[in-house]
Formats: structure tokens, sequence, C-alpha cells
């Protein structure tokens, strides 16, 4: 295993690499879905609490309500010049974007996005743990 490998799954506990950069898409800053303890945010009485707790919350405006909750836009977004007006005190949420951690909130980076992920372990090193792993504990693994 190579020491990036190592570094990422074991000691950043990380699942994927992310690739890629930031082509100004805007998407990420004007159509978020905020998700804390509780939940998406669903209804403004619940966004106005926020807003008095944490300053990342008093950026975003609602822009809108689907399905999931509602949807908000970052008020320090320049659109026509389509970059963060505050970039260099923008927010740590803001820095770390995008993080794999959006798949455990069933998110996803839009198709104009610049950036990407990969697994850091492929299928088949996978399958060939799984393989091993019930072959030690005397489990028949199915051939496909």
């Amino acid at each position: 295993m190579d020491i990036k490998k190592f570094l990422y799954k074991y000691i950043l506990k990380r699942k994927y690499y992310k690739y890629g950069k930031c082509n100004r898409c805007g998407d990420c800053c004007t159509k978020i879905h905020v998700k804390h303890e509780l939940g998406i945010i669903k209804d403004e009485e619940e966004f106005r609490t926020l807003q008095k707790l944490h300053p990342f919350y008093a950026a975003l405006e609602i822009a809108e309500k689907d399905e999931k909750g509602l949807v908000f836009r970052c008020k320090n977004f320049d659109k026509e010049k389509h970059i963060c007006k505050i970039h260099y005190k923008r927010s740590i949420i803001c820095r770390k974007y995008p993080d794999e951690k959006i798949f455990e909130f069933k998110g996803y980076i839009s198709e104009k996005c610049g950036y990407y992920f990969k697994p850091i372990e492929s299928f088949a090193e996978v399958l060939e743990k799984s393989r091993l792993k019930n072959q030690k504990s005397g489990k028949i693994t199915p051939i496909f």
C-alpha cells in the first residue's frame, strides 16, 4: 500500500480522493441544502433560530423550497463575476467544499462542478478483502 493511500484511509479516515478545481459554476453557493443534527432545514422558523446561533447561517438567504426542504443561496456570491465576495474570509464549510461527507447526507456535486471523487479502494480490492475475510472465517464465497 502506498503512503498516500495509507494516510487517507487510516489516518484521515477517508473513503475517496478528491480531484479537480473550482470552475466557478456557482451551484455550491446558490443551491444549498443545509443539514445539521436535526436534519435538513425545513422551515423558516428553524432557519431564523440557527441564524442567531452561528455566523455561517447569517450569510444565507432562502432561495426556494423543494421536496427535501429549504434551498439557500449565499449572500456573498457575486452572480455576475461568479466569485465569492469574501473569498479570503469565507467559512470553514466553504473552504472544505466539496467534502466527501456530502455523500453521507445523500447530497451530490453539481454536474457543472470542477471537482470529482474517486474511491480510495477499487471495487476489486474491496471484493478481494471480503473474499479473504470469508476464507479466514470459513464462510463460502459465491462465485459470480
